[in-house]
């Protein structure tokens, strides 16, 4: 009908108008007139049109339902929550900065300052990020990369350029390569291990004369072996015949450019021994890179931001009373995860275009769906500071919604919360 009303011609003795489709008489004596009396625009943008004829008394159609209030107490009192619930927001991420801060005054430093030399073994993209990423941990520290290819040993040492993997990105000078396994493991206090799964094996052989038994290994490579199925914990020690090799394993949701890049990351260093997988934390964790630690050695894999998030949410819940198998199954976990990975998430959609550069009103405006972790941001964290949880990841989001934080800035201050042990 809404399309008909804009044919003509437009007249009361319009066949598409009888007295079957209009609830008024015509009157004969005159000509009837239609008029359009349009409603006083409501906060909502569907507003209705009525149509009636002349004389004809207009009844108000039923209000449609409105989150706005409708009296100037109901106004000024939603503003005052409002108010109530930023002001919650903001004091809960100072006392994380302040948190922040306090353990950063705090933090260990002895295992850096005591180490001298770093040695890396493989000269691909991973382990020439983790040897420039380790050498700025430092100047005095010296960090020796075992690498095969005379051209790439060439090309570090002469004009600290990895020419085959990282040729436009230039690495510290305290980077040195070498092809000589002696001399690159002599006197390491520590060494990280970047050879492909598959070529381990044979490779720490090869090496094994010249291993400390005490030198504490760090696994950047990551699978199976795939003729025998064992993972790098078993391939290690097996290899270097010497089943009590310190070991760690460093995984996590990272990629060489990206580290090369110095943009921020987060990791975590797993080992059967606390003390150690501790050493490592101090050795990497900087203000680009975050470093947790597990002693869950065959299961450390996590996603950053989600994880922490996963985690905090699981605080709370945990606090209020909820199972944690619900929390791991498809209303908990599996919610999560299509939330944040799915492009049809009207959430994920606000979050991605917030993160570049977009104003939230802007975004909000254009959508003509509710993206109901905008209201809902706030509110959580009320909770948290009800229960007493600490929840960083959501406290940035909900300062981020109130436009009192920049994303950039919220990764910063998050990459500098203190390092934590994964439970």
């Amino acid at each position: 009908m809404a399309a008909s009303l804009l044919e003509p011609p437009f007249s009361a003795t319009h066949s598409l108008f009888t007295n079957s489709h209009l609830s008024y008489k015509p009157q004969t004596s005159k000509p009837t007139t239609i008029h359009f009396i349009p409603l006083l625009r409501s906060p909502t943008p569907t507003t209705p049109i009525r149509l009636c004829a002349a004389g004809e008394p207009v009844e108000p159609p039923p209000t449609p339902p409105s989150s706005l209030p409708e009296t100037s107490e109901e106004y000024n009192g939603a503003l005052e929550r409002n108010r109530d619930r930023r002001k919650v927001v903001r004091v809960a991420w100072e006392k994380l900065v302040r948190w922040s801060r306090s353990w950063q005054s705090k933090a260990k430093t002895d295992v850096l300052e005591r180490t001298n030399k770093v040695v890396v073994l493989g000269g691909g993209s991973f382990g020439t990020a983790m040897a420039a990423h380790v050498a700025d941990r430092k100047a005095e520290l010296e960090v020796n990369m075992l690498v095969r290819d005379p051209e790439v040993c060439q090309s570090i040492n002469e004009s600290h350029f990895n020419c085959k993997y990282f040729p436009a990105h230039k690495l510290p000078e305290n980077v040195i390569a070498t092809t000589d396994a002696k001399a690159a493991l002599q006197g390491a206090d520590f060494c990280f291990h970047a050879v492909p799964v598959q070529f381990s094996a044979s490779f720490l052989e090869g090496i094994a004369d010249f291993v400390d038994p005490g030198l504490p290994f760090i696994s950047l490579s990551k699978g199976l072996e795939l003729n025998t199925f064992r993972m790098m914990s078993q391939i290690i020690p097996g290899a270097l015949r010497n089943p009590r090799q310190p070991y760690v394993v460093l995984s996590g949701p990272s990629f060489a450019l990206e580290l090369m890049k110095k943009l921020p990351t987060a990791m975590v260093v797993a080992s059967k021994d606390k003390k150690m997988a501790d050493a490592v934390q101090q050795l990497l964790a900087s203000r680009t890179m975050r470093i947790n630690t597990s002693s869950d050695v065959t299961g450390v894999e996590i996603a950053a931001l989600v994880a922490q998030g996963c985690s905090e949410i699981r605080w709370l819940a945990t606090k209020m009373g909820a199972k944690s198998t619900t929390l791991t199954g498809l209303s908990g976990t599996g919610d999560i995860m299509l939330t944040c990975f799915v492009n049809l998430s009207r959430n994920r959609t606000v979050g991605v275009r917030l993160g570049s550069g977009e104003k939230l009103d802007d975004i909000l405006s254009s959508m003509n769906q509710v993206a109901e972790g905008v209201s809902t941001a706030g509110a959580v964290i009320a909770l948290a500071q009800k229960y007493k949880v600490k929840m960083p990841v959501l406290t940035a989001v909900a300062r981020i919604v109130d436009n009192e934080l920049t994303p950039t800035k919220a990764v910063s201050e998050l990459m500098n919360l203190p390092q934590v042990e994964e439970v």
